[in-house]
């Protein structure tokens, strides 16, 4: 990384700083977490966008990336992983893989990442991309609504996609103590960004965090076992 991306990247994450301080009000955390914004750091985020966009790698906004899809907003990529409360070890899965980015972080985390996108093109990328740049992640190219019912149970599931609905499969996936951040919401309507406890009986319970847009999660069908395993 050159000096005036790390400059910019010291922006961005002096701006992700501020709006956690300005969203506290809503989402309950007051600042953001050292191991997340060491995450931030320690992946380059100017690697998972289209070459013809990287001169905005460093802003604080989503970006396409094709096919109708987005690298998300850092301080949304930043506020999901810190609801999540990850640990080292811990078994994260991922709806929706797109660019690879949310995946990379996860994986800078600690985490043991299982991945799922349904655009093979995007799949295929991702997998290049993050292997390249030294991360492993389970992959695997199917829809993602029905989530990875043989790599179950895991201590957290996060969706980057917005659902009109919580997915009872992927509520069912979550292991007692496990968190799940998703947008819930239709396409063209208000959309919350909703987490969902499990605790330790088994219980839900669900928080809506903040407001947010999301492009659409494709909906699943009753053939769970398709697609193709990618490690």
């Amino acid at each position: 990384m050159n000096i005036q991306d790390e400059a910019r990247r010291n922006e961005l994450i002096a701006e992700i700083r501020q709006e956690f301080v300005e969203t506290a009000g809503y989402t309950g955390l007051h600042q953001l977490d050292a191991r997340v914004e060491a995450a931030l750091r320690g992946v380059d985020r100017s690697r998972f966008v289209p070459e013809d966009t990287r001169g905005a790698a460093w802003v604080n906004a989503p970006l396409p990336i094709g096919h109708g899809q987005t690298i998300s907003q850092p301080y949304i990529v930043a506020l999901m992983t810190q609801l999540l409360e990850i640990e080292p070890g811990d078994r994260i899965l991922e709806i929706g893989t797109g660019s690879g980015y949310q995946a990379a972080i996860l994986a800078e985390l600690g985490a043991t990442v299982y991945s799922v996108e349904v655009i093979g093109d995007l799949a295929d990328r991702a997998r290049e991309l993050l292997r390249s740049e030294g991360f492993t992640v389970n992959q695997r190219h199917t829809n993602g609504y029905l989530g990875w019912r043989d790599e179950a149970p895991f201590d957290g599931i996060i969706v980057t996609a917005a659902s009109p609905e919580i997915p009872p499969a992927l509520v069912e996936q979550l292991k007692p103590g496990g968190r799940l951040v998703i947008p819930v919401g239709p396409r063209w309507g208000y959309q919350s960004l909703v987490l969902v406890e499990k605790d330790a009986d088994g219980n839900v319970h669900e928080k809506s965090v903040l407001g947010v847009a999301f492009v659409p999660l494709v909906k699943g069908s009753d053939e769970d076992g398709a697609g193709e395993n990618h490690r």
